[in-house]
């Protein structure tokens, strides 16, 4: 990416995230909303890593892969969030060369391991329904271990190749991207030099991390699916589909968006719609799951309901300690 000087305080290297800005009137609106949405995910993610590290009843391969998965979300969330409330605060959409191929970097490959972690998890709920005498044997603590580091090892590593390769790509003229993040697709627009060998290597590597892991995990639901109906009683159907339900919502969600974005074709008339859609899977995304995880899960109601009952009475004991010092005085 060539230098150059600096004009009206940003460098000519600099990008510019036109982001949601076409909306000034509801910018103020947009920041509490947006700062709401950051908070609520941060607590509501890191409440489930603790409850899973905390509660012995939570100690299993299913929750393990849960608190892997909340805790991508905490830093999913970090790579966009924070910037896009920065330049509501200070007014400045601009962002580096460097820091853009670093977000671009961070969101691309949590968005992969993402997806790994997804298959991993639809697997467990495959052998729990499908294979549950071999369940304990086959997803032992070491199996866990391997697919949740493999996951998070191949988000990280394989998108290194992509970064390198935009990089190298030159960038003349106005460099407003129209996105709220450093999107592989709108920097591909703006980009003057040959483009050819990045758009192939996304595309290769974009069947193993998108492609892949969803036909494994859908797969794997269909396998799921007809096991429980399989199953004589309703009440059996019932709770077997209870333990992955959490799961298969979120798959929807993230699936589901992801393929409306990037199969979208990038036309003006679209332009709107894709970003509603990109906002939704990176931001909206990491702010249902612990909401789905907590709503529809009952093991993980109850840790919440424990977690409640301790800091109770410690709270009124403390406050019955203060009233009492008071008298005393």
């Amino acid at each position: 990416m060539a230098d150059g000087e600096r004009d009206n305080g940003t460098s000519s290297t600099d990008f510019v995230l036109l982001g949601i800005r076409d909306v000034p009137t509801l910018q103020k609106l947009l920041f509490l909303l947006l700062l709401m949405i950051y908070s609520v995910t941060m607590v509501g993610n890191i409440l489930i890593v603790v409850l899973v590290v905390a509660d012995q009843h939570l100690h299993t391969p299913m929750y393990f892969f849960l608190g892997n998965l909340s805790s991508l979300e905490t830093c999913y969330s970090s790579t966009i969030l924070p910037q896009l409330l920065a330049s509501f605060l200070t007014g400045d959409s601009s962002i580096s060369a460097h820091g853009c191929m670093a977000q671009f970097y961070f969101f691309a490959s949590f968005a992969t391991t993402e997806c790994y972690l997804l298959a991993a998890m639809s697997y467990d709920r495959y052998l729990a329904i499908c294979q549950p005498l071999l369940y304990a044997s086959l997803m032992t603590w070491k199996v866990s271990l391997h697919l949740a580091a493999a996951s998070w090892l191949g988000g990280s590593l394989l998108l290194v190749v992509v970064t390198v390769l935009l990089s190298q790509l030159q960038f003349f003229g106005p460099k407003a991207i129209d996105h709220f993040f450093c999107d592989l697709r709108p920097l591909l627009e703006l980009a003057c030099s040959d483009t050819r060998a990045i758009t192939i290597v996304s595309f290769i590597f974009g069947i193993f991390d998108v492609v892949f892991p969803f036909l494994f995990t859908l797969a794997s639901y269909i396998c799921i699916i007809a096991a429980i109906l399989r199953i004589p009683s309703s009440t059996g159907r019932q709770k077997a589909f209870s333990t992955c339900s959490s799961h298969l919502t979120l798959v929807t969600i993230f699936y589901g968006t992801l393929f409306v974005v990037y199969m979208l074709p990038r036309t003006d008339t679209l332009r709107h719609l894709n970003k509603a859609f990109s906002f939704f899977y990176t931001v909206l995304t990491p702010l249902v799951n612990p909401f789905i995880y907590s709503l529809q899960n009952r093991e993980v109601r109850e840790a919440i309901r424990k977690v409640l009952r301790k800091a109770l009475p410690c709270t009124q004991s403390s406050r019955y300690l203060g009233d009492t010092g008071k008298r005393h005085f």
